[in-house]
């Protein structure tokens, strides 16, 4: 490590040791979230003014978009004749004045008191005669009570850093203490070696922390960032790469006997694999053989398989997870698979059911020596009765699939054996949930890890899943199964496109098909204009849909009353389901060919690719239409219109991480205190990729950072104190 500071240091050091730190300042930083120099180093700025060139007042013309940097002249609000509230701000910069106007905003009268200097950003338009800029947006730098630090405003670069008017913290109050961190920290030791610096193409950490935060000229700025977000990369993925170093360390896992060749479309192997693909009554694609036989060699290891399996809605996972239950189950062992809904679980119950009718299992106790394959379900809502017959028959060994919800991970339930755990939809699920499932396995007789293999419907982008799963092999498949019809899709733009979509689920109906109709909200809103699928359910039985036969569904419903009107949707007795996002994974009816999404401008993209996945599970044309409603927000456009023109999940997912950030991909992970504050993700991937390579070099043999303690520090540092303990308990 080279000398200077480390992080752990200034990481002791508070922030009230630092000069111009008053009292109130103190407190402000605490509510923000800021308590030592290295929380205030790691608030990076958000934006940059380059004020070596920009123009004064005086220059600005009628439609220039602008940031003007000036002082608060003078300040009114009232009502307009509309009631609503207007303020007037006028500004200056010692070369010319502008007005400032903000309708709607009141509270920008108490924010641009008389004496504000802030920087105004917007487009300059004429009132009367006279330059104004409307609703600009604004960054406070020296409050009313002129508090200045002393630093030159002009003819450099100035960072902005994000602020909340709840904190009271202007831009101009971070960069006087960042500027009084800096100088008085002098240079910062650097976990990386110079070597590595010239391999990887990147600054040193004193250079970037100066230069992210004091940039000279603007062209510094990149690199200082790209270093920076290398070290929140490098973290992560070195916080992964000892967490599976320090699982497999652990690990007591079980060797089954399966192989590779049980997968291949030539065997004539007679396992209960090769067996139940050969079966199928259609062809398995190459890629559902070749994720296969990658379990397979995974389970055969003696290892415990952590495996995450990604593919498309409809690419076939189903198959693939029974394949791997079989070969848990041919072995002796029982194999599990956990679903976050009760529609969901009882979804796969039937189908994987249905699937294995006709597999027997040797069982010495039973007469011939053989009974039927025995599968369960296990959900919140069974009675007490069967709840006691399902966990006899789990702990006994009598049941040899079990499908369930989170009651799987019940105390009562004891597994006899379990070789094989199965998360569905592991976005629903966490760490902590997959931790239960394999403690699951250590408590049965098996006394082992049992294999773990997740699965997830949502594609993930690359980058995203090497930190959301880093801890996982992943497998994806890539092709979708012959005799699945492409889903087509219209966004209705008018209501004479709306009329034209209900027209056509009559269509369907009338052709024997059936359809879904999904709203975003069970019962009204005041504050949601959205349609609600209790109001819609009886406005599209009186109007679009009169004569048809509509059923209801939503998640505020008891279980029962959901599996009821499931049962009927899925027997042909209803025409139309209704229903809110409870319906978006799992529910595969091969007959309904037509979704309608209300107020589609609402949902995520992943979740409307979730939804139109419901329809196209059959032979016939499947259509899916988003009805925008209201004017749609430029965001959900973009969603919109790549949901029209693409089925792709996993292109899909790439737009997604580009609107949305990582920020809704990574969701609670609650990875460490640094997280990703510069690292974005969709920007770099070629980061992410280099950070990955050097963690898997640097976490040695026996799983440890004993070698680099400098970087191990700096980890267990930026860590929660839970991920810290186990991840350095050797």
């Amino acid at each position: 490590m080279s000398e200077g500071r480390s992080l752990r240091y200034l990481s002791t050091i508070g922030v009230d040791q630092l000069n111009g730190a008053s009292a109130r300042k103190v407190a402000a930083m605490e509510s923000a979230g800021i308590e030592s120099v290295l929380d205030l180093l790691w608030r990076y700025p958000r934006r940059y003014i380059d004020r070596s060139r920009q123009a004064d007042v005086a220059e600005l013309g009628v439609g220039d978009e602008a940031v003007v940097l000036a002082t608060v002249r003078q300040v009114s609000a009232r009502r307009t004749r509309q009631g609503r509230a207007l303020v007037e701000v006028d500004v200056a910069d010692g070369t010319g004045s502008l007005r400032v106007v903000f309708f709607n905003q009141a509270w920008r009268a108490k924010q641009l008191g008389t004496g504000t200097e802030a920087l105004f950003f917007g487009k300059i338009d004429d009132y009367r005669g006279a330059r104004q800029m409307t609703n600009p947006v604004v960054d406070v730098l020296v409050g009313a009570e002129g508090r200045r630090s002393g630093r030159q405003q002009t003819g450099r670069i100035i960072p902005i850093y994000p602020q909340s008017s709840k904190v009271g913290l202007t831009s101009w109050d971070y960069a006087g203490l960042i500027e009084e961190s800096l100088r008085r920290t002098v240079a910062f030791a650097d976990p990386l070696t110079e070597q590595e610096l010239d391999q990887l193409d990147l600054l040193d950490r004193s250079s970037a922390m100066r230069a992210i935060h004091e940039p000279e000229v603007m062209e510094e700025v990149e690199p200082a960032r790209r270093r920076l977000a290398f070290d929140e990369l490098l973290r992560l993925q070195l916080a992964l790469h000892l967490r599976r170093a320090q699982l497999e360390r652990d690990a007591r896992g079980i060797e089954h006997a399966t192989d590779p060749q049980e997968a291949s479309e030539t065997t004539s192997s007679n396992s209960f694999v090769a067996t139940f693909l050969a079966g199928l009554g259609f062809r398995p694609t190459s890629a559902q053989r070749r994720v296969v036989a990658e379990i397979l060699t995974d389970m055969h290891s003696g290892l415990p398989m952590n495996r995450l399996l990604q593919g498309d809605v409809g690419s076939g996972k189903t198959v693939v997870a029974v394949a791997a239950m079989l070969a848990a189950v041919q072995g002796g062992y029982q194999a599990a698979l956990m679903a976050p809904t009760e529609v969901l679980a009882e979804q796969h119950y039937l189908g994987i059911s249905a699937l294995l009718q006709n597999f027997e299992v040797e069982d010495e106790a039973r007469l011939g020596g053989r009974r039927a394959l025995e599968v369960r379900l296990l959900t919140g809502s069974a009675s007490a009765a069967q709840r006691r017959a399902i966990s006899e028959g789990i702990a006994n060994g009598s049941i040899d699939i079990v499908i369930g919800t989170q009651a799987l991970l019940s105390a009562d339930v004891t597994f006899a054996r379990l070789g094989l755990g199965v998360v569905d939809e592991q976005h629903r699920f966490g760490v902590e949930q997959r931790a239960a499932l394999r403690e699951s396995g250590r408590r049965s007789q098996a006394g082992a890890d049992p294999d773990l293999l997740v699965m997830t419907a949502t594609p993930i982008p690359r980058t995203a899943a090497m930190v959301v799963f880093g801890d996982l092999e992943m497998s994806i498949l890539d092709e979708m199964p012959e005799g699945r019809t492409p889903i087509l899709t219209h966004w209705a733009r008018s209501e004479l496109e709306e009329h034209q979509a209900w027209g056509r689920v009559r269509e369907e109906i009338q052709s024997g098909r059936q359809a879904y109709v999904v709203c975003p909200l069970v019962d009204g809103s005041d504050r949601m204009v959205a349609k609600s699928a209790t109001e819609e359910f009886e406005r599209l039985g009186r109007e679009s849909l009169e004569g048809l036969r509509l059923g209801l569904m939503h998640g505020q419903m008891k279980p029962v009353e959901k599996e009821a009107v499931m049962a009927s949707f899925r027997s042909g007795e209803l025409d139309v389901l209704v229903a809110t996002t409870v319906i978006e994974v799992g529910v595969d009816v091969p007959n309904a060919t037509v979704m309608v999404i209300e107020d589609a401008g609402r949902f995520g993209i992943a979740q409307l690719h979730q939804l139109r996945g419901r329809v196209g599970r059959g032979a016939n044309q499947s259509y899916c239409y988003l009805l925008s409603g209201n004017t749609p927000s430029s965001d959900a456009e973009v969603r919109l219109g790549a949901l029209e023109n693409s089925t792709d999940g996993f292109y899909l997912a790439e737009i997604d991480l580009e609107l949305r950030g990582e920020g809704t991909i990574l969701g609670s992970r609650q990875q460490g205190r640094s997280d990703l504050n510069l690292a974005s993700l969709a920007r770099d991937r070629d980061l992410m990729g280099l950070a990955r390579d050097l963690a898997s070099t640097l976490v040695s043999s026996d799983g440890s950072l004993a070698s680099r303690p400098d970087l191990a520090d700096e980890l267990a540092l930026t860590l929660d104190p839970e991920d810290a303990a186990f991840l350095f308990k050797s």
